[in-house]
């Protein structure tokens, strides 16, 4: 299940549709986190919880 957490990071500039940065920045907000910090979380979920379709050591498989 995803947890909510503060880690540390490093600084790294995205495009995002608005809609999608607006609802990030609604679950930080009521999660008390910042938004860099749930879209570190995700990527972080999204990557260890994918379904692989490329050999080990590609994406997803760090």
């Amino acid at each position: 299940m995803f947890e909510v957490r503060k880690e540390e990071y490093v600084s790294k500039t995205f495009r995002l549709k608005k809609e999608l940065v607006d609802e990030l920045a609604k679950c930080a907000s009521e999660n008390g986190i910042s938004v860099n910090e749930l879209v570190s979380q995700c990527c972080r979920y999204s990557l260890d919880n994918m379904e692989v379709k490329h050999p080990a050591g590609a994406c997803g498989a760090l």
